[in-house]
Formats: C-alpha cells, structure tokens, sequence
C-alpha cells in the first residue's frame, strides 16, 4: 500500500469494537480483573493486559500500533508530550558521565533540556552541522548518544541520517533522531538507519492544534553493548528489544510521562489526514519562500533553497522541504510590524497547524537561550519563522507581500 491508503488501511488498522472504525476512547484509570493471580501476571509482564493507564491503555495502545507500523518500527510508546518523548528517550539509556552529540540547531526547548541534563552529569556536546566531519572528532569513550532533528527547527538543515547512522554505528553510538517537522510523510528515518524515532504528536501528527502529546519508535535493529550502556544492563535478556522493554517497563512508568487516551484519540483523527496536509503544507511553503525570496530587503530560509540539503532531501526524502520557513527582516522592529500586519496568519507558537503560524522566535522560544546558542541555531532579532498551513496559498503570497512591502 502506498502512503495514504496504509494510513486507512495497514495492519494496525483494527476491526474495533462495535464496528467502529476509530479506536474507543477507555477513559479509565484502572482495569478490573476476576482474579488476584491475573492481575499478578499482568503488573509483573508475564500476561499482556491493561493494569493502570498510567503504564498503558487501550486507546494510546491502538495510536501506538498506528504510528509505529508507519514508521516501519519494531514498537512506539506514547508520552505526554515531544519534551516527554525526548527526555525519557535520551534516560532510558543514559547514566552520569555519559555524553551526548547533537546539533547545536534544536529547537530551543530541546537545548534548554540539554542544560538541564548537565545537573546530572549528563554533558551535551553540540556540533554545528550534523554532518560526519564535525560529529566524528567530538566522538570518545563517554559518548553515549548521537542526537539531531531530521530538518532542525528552526535552522532547517536537512541531517544526512543514512551517513550519520553509519558513523554512529562504527561507533557502537545509537542515533537518535526527532523527526517532528519532517513527519513520517517525508522520511522513515529508520529505513535510513536511524535506532530511535521521536515525534512531538502535538505539531503535524495531530494536525489541528487540539492535544499535546509525543511517541517514541524504536526500531529494535541496534546491537546493545550492555557493559557499555549501563542502564540498560539489567535488560539483557532481551537483546535488540532491551531499549524498548525499559522504556515501557521502567523508565517511561516510573516518571509518568505517558500519552492519555483522549490525546490519542485526537492523534489517531489526525494521523489518517497527515498525507494530505503535508502535501498541501509543503507545496504552499515552497512557493511563499519563492515569492518571499523575490521581495527587495528579504533572506528567506527554506530547506530546499540550498544545495546540500536539496542533494539530501533528492536521497533520503519525498522531494519535499517540509512546512516551516524563516525570512530576516532587517530589525526587530521590522519583523513586529510585519508580523502585526499579517491579515490571515496567525500570531501563536507550535508549528503543524492546518494553519499558517507566525511567531518572533529569537523574543519567544529561544528567549532563555544565550546569544550564541540563539546563532547557532539560526535565530537573530529579526528572524521571523513561518509554520505554513493549507490555506490557499495565493491569499498567504499577498498576504505576506503586502505587510513586507508595508515595512521594508
């Protein structure tokens, strides 16, 4: 099956209950048993079952099947939100002393969580280009972790992950890639070599700005050194699927970040019209970044403006860019007024919504980020990032015109 007919129709797509063609929503907190011995069996994974809906629950079960089988994994587990996702992916494996690489491009929030990790003893090592010449000289014996976006947020590098994943594995390093603003519509990153996906729900899974949830997916092919990853030790029974019994059984349990069912359900909605929007998305984005890039006074960034990334996007991807944009505007002052005269676009953070959004990045979500961490992430006082959504493009063209022309 191709793209959009598997999103109706793959495996995970069950017979549910009552002929329903979406998953119900099991709002419930626990699960009755008939038995003392059952319910032992199920808290202690010797019998599959629902105990408690912080560990697991029918409804992100049912999501969970869904996102996992399109991302061509081995398993997915819910999380309350994309910073949920991250964190417990990264502490699932990480101990004190270990480090980890990755691009000094992350979204703001992402880096924020890096210094927190610094309290304990985790260290993060960032590279300017998630490429294997500047990530190879930072590798030693403490690395643990090799981390980046597929198209970093907002500095939209597109990463190479089929050569990072290669000189990640010639290390015995996992690569962990989020892959929110590419979307499994663009890249599975596991069939690229990628161990661990991560998706914020929240942005273009979910699509309609309405819950705010994230997924982990591994894909269960990375060969653990168990003397070398400490944390998972414990697991090594299980071999190649050790992360993904953690995960489930311990970390992901123990620090209550899992996804609730209403959340699922809303993502489940949303998932079965990802290829559409993105399509829409990303054909609308690449002709606002044409038509912005013809205005006097204007840099526009879009990953398909530059030659590396359209070399990495023609073998990796759909041929498509994705969905976020960023122009300069000359001054702070500048890009306020142009964002105050957009008629249509709306002024809000997140990204993926069905509509265009419009946000001050450098005043908003890099506001606690230094300044150099703000460069190398591409974000300056006059940056302007742009999530495009599915209105008709031209009414975006002249709406982004007019307020540039009005104030360049």
């Amino acid at each position: 099956m191709n793209f959009n007919t598997s999103l109706l129709h793959g495996k995970a797509v069950k017979f549910y209950e009552h002929g329903a063609t979406l998953p119900s929503i099991v709002q419930s907190n626990a699960f009755r048993y008939s038995s003392a011995e059952e319910l032992d069996k199920v808290f202690s994974h010797k019998a599959m079952g629902y105990a408690y809906s912080r560990v697991a629950n029918p409804t992100v079960a049912a999501f969970e099947q869904r996102i996992n089988e399109l991302e061509h994994g081995n398993a997915a587990v819910g999380c309350s939100s994309g910073m949920a996702a991250i964190l417990l992916s990264l502490m699932n494996i990480l101990c004190t002393g270990d480090e980890i690489i990755a691009s000094s491009g992350l979204y703001g929030g992402s880096i924020d969580l890096f210094e927190d990790l610094k309290k304990f003893g985790i260290t993060a090592r960032f590279v300017d280009s998630m490429t294997v010449d500047r990530i190879e000289p930072l590798i030693n014996e403490h690395t643990r972790v090799v981390f980046g976006e597929v198209i970093s947020n907002p500095s939209l590098k597109i990463m190479d992950v089929e050569e990072v994943s290669k000189l990640a594995h010639a290390y015995g390093i996992p690569l962990l890639v989020d892959a929110t603003t590419a979307t499994p519509y663009l890249i599975n990153p596991i069939d690229h070599g990628a161990d661990v996906v991560i998706h914020s729900t929240t942005k273009y899974i979910n699509g309609s700005g309405d819950s705010i949830g994230g997924i982990i997916i591994d894909g269960a092919h990375f060969p653990w050194d168990f003397e070398k990853f400490e944390a998972l030790s414990s697991y090594s029974k299980f071999g190649k699927v050790a992360y993904t019994v953690r995960l489930r059984t311990d970390i992901a349990e123990n620090l209550g970040g899992y996804m609730s069912p209403m959340t699922a359900f809303l993502n489940v909605i949303g998932l079965e019209t990802l290829g559409l929007r993105m399509n829409k998305i990303c054909c609308n984005a690449a002709r606002l970044a044409t038509a912005l890039s013809k205005l006097p006074g204007i840099e526009v960034n879009y990953p398909l403006n530059n030659e590396d990334n359209i070399r990495i996007a023609r073998k990796q991807m759909r041929g498509m860019g994705g969905g976020i944009l960023t122009f300069r505007a000359g001054s702070k002052e500048k890009a306020f007024n142009i964002i105050n005269d957009l008629k249509y676009v709306v002024k809000a953070t997140s990204i993926g919504d069905v509509r265009t959004l419009v946000i001050h990045p450098d005043s908003t979500l890099y506001v606690k980020n230094t300044p150099s961490q703000k460069e190398a992430a591409g974000v300056y006082e006059d940056t302007i990032r742009v999530s495009v959504g599915i209105e008709d493009v031209e009414d975006l063209i002249e709406d982004f015109t007019d307020a540039v022309n009005k104030n360049i």
